[in-house]
């Protein structure tokens, strides 16, 4: 006896079609990975509201499993965009409030002399957390900055010779004024270059700027906000960006726009090998995002300039520093390459 249960007969009268054995691929319009993207981001642009391009940075970073640097003068939402993202994630959220006197202790956490066990007991600082919010980072001093290194590069941090693991997903959410230089201390290369991307958020245009008020007028929208993703599906969706399709000529448009920054008469440092496996991962992560399960040209050029310009460092005094020269050199370059077919 045939069973025919397994699929839908064929008009021709050929074998049944199989059922799939998975759900859609992400690229599917009814897939279900695309369906908790949108969740999340319909959920930031309730409270984040006309950052359409800010919010899908953040996404890009958190689906690439990487940290984000939100750069732009105060009040303009950056401490929000922090809190928004976290709370939509049933993960722990801590923010760090940086200050001159922070010590890498007060983020990493210290061993404790336990009288009872007769032994020192590791207490887990706010480091310790899926999300973290820096608050204005650029206050540390750089012993302290420099404490975030081994936690963002591996998922890690080592205190007195034992090393602890960090939650999964773990991602660092840093913010800092580039025009405030009392009290401040700049970040160093290899800390700036652990960040996949840096972003301005800018100032709101009339119209978003009454929404924001209206939004405001009975609290902060940001506190009622209700996680729509747990780790363990962001963890899933981590995963499957590392699944995306990128096709060879990519990878030669890629390292074209690498090699092209260590090359340019303007540039003293040029972006690491680090920083190309970060644009990777972004526009893999980007392509995801838009509903693709492969990666075009335009991902690679719309997130080259936020993931190369805070790693390059230009000649001359008069350029160091200045973030609107590298981005404009950044974006020159990008330019200038011919984009595959």
């Amino acid at each position: 006896m045939n069973d025919n249960s397994s699929g839908a007969v064929q008009p021709n009268g050929g074998p049944p079609s199989p059922k799939p054995l998975s759900p859609p691929g992400f690229g599917a319009a009814d897939s279900p990975h695309r369906a908790l993207i949108e969740r999340l981001r319909v959920n930031l642009a309730s409270v984040v509201l006309g950052k359409k391009d800010v919010i899908e940075k953040c996404l890009v970073a958190l689906l690439a499993g990487e940290h984000l640097l939100l750069e732009d003068v105060p009040g303009v939402g950056k401490t929000l965009i922090g809190k928004a993202l976290a709370k939509s994630v049933a993960g722990e959220f801590a923010r760090i409030q940086f200050t001159p006197d922070l010590l890498p202790s007060d983020i990493l956490g210290s061993s404790v002399f336990h009288t009872q066990r007769g032994e020192f007991v590791f207490h887990r600082g706010p480091l310790f957390a899926n999300i973290v919010l820096a608050d204005e980072i650029n206050r540390a001093p750089p012993r302290t900055q420099s404490a975030l290194l081994e936690a963002m590069s591996d998922r890690q941090v080592s205190t007195d010779r034992v090393t602890h693991a960090l939650p999964h997903p773990f991602m660092v959410i840093a913010t800092q004024n580039p025009f405030e230089f009392e009290g401040t201390y700049a970040l160093p290369e290899s800390q700036l270059d652990r960040f996949l991307m840096r972003v301005s958020i800018g100032y709101p245009d009339a119209q978003q700027e009454r929404e924001v008020l209206r939004s405001h007028r009975s609290g902060e929208p940001v506190d009622d906000l209700e996680p729509v993703l747990t780790c363990e599906q962001v963890g899933r969706l981590q995963e499957l960006v590392r699944t995306v399709r990128v096709d060879s000529a990519i990878d030669d448009y890629l390292l074209e726009i690498i090699h092209a920054t260590r090359e340019h008469p303007d540039l003293h440092v040029g972006v690491s090998t680090r920083a190309g496996l970060s644009l990777y991962r972004a526009a893999q992560s980007l392509a995801m995002v838009s509903g693709r399960d492969y990666v075009v040209p335009d991902d690679v050029k719309q997130l080259a300039v936020p993931a190369l310009a805070h790693r390059v460092l230009m000649r001359g005094f008069q350029h160091s520093g200045r973030r609107d020269a590298a981005e404009q050199l950044i974006s020159d370059l990008v330019q200038a390459i011919a984009v595959p077919a």
